[in-house]
């Protein structure tokens, strides 16, 4: 079993906030628009990352996370990317991979809009976990926890805070 704390687009912005409600989690993994190198550093040194870079990060976080991350995790297979789409609007990259070969968990962010979809077609759960910064035009702060464990994903819970 294995908690999972999920976040995207933080801008640089890694608060005591989110601190809080990763607390008791094993991973943190960042769906892009992380900010800076040093964000993407204090996030690891606080628990352990796996991250994609996003459309406004910069060569320094470029360097160290890939555009795509593909991966098992308790058996279940996850793949994460910043930029995505949705069921029924996925990108042509991101569905190209998906028609191959889906996995069982589709991680994206860059909407700043918080949704979790079943999506029917590829038998996959997408989330986009929405904002966890402070900048841009999101009104509330979201982040997720789940629980994998032995091939299912669980106990999802989501944290919401006022910018």
């Amino acid at each position: 079993m294995k908690k999972i704390g999920l976040l995207s687009d933080t801008h640089c912005c890694f608060d005591e906030k989110l601190r809080n409600f990763f607390v008791d989690v094993d991973e943190i993994w960042h769906a892009g628009d992380i900010g800076s190198i040093e964000i993407s550093d204090e996030i690891a040194n606080f628990k352990p990352l796996r991250a994609v870079f996003g459309n406004c990060d910069g060569a320094d976080v470029r360097v160290v996370h890939p555009v795509v991350q593909r991966f098992t995790l308790e058996n279940v297979d996850v793949l994460m990317t910043h930029i995505g789409g949705y069921p029924n609007r996925y990108e042509p990259k991101i569905l190209e991979m998906l028609k191959q070969n889906p996995p069982k968990l589709f991680i994206s962010g860059h909407s700043h809009i918080l949704k979790v979809i079943y999506d029917k077609t590829f038998d996959l759960l997408h989330i986009n976990s929405g904002a966890a910064g402070i900048y841009g035009f999101h009104t509330v702060r979201t982040a997720v926890r789940f629980i994998l464990e032995n091939g299912t994903i669980k106990d999802l819970e989501i944290g919401e805070w006022k910018k």
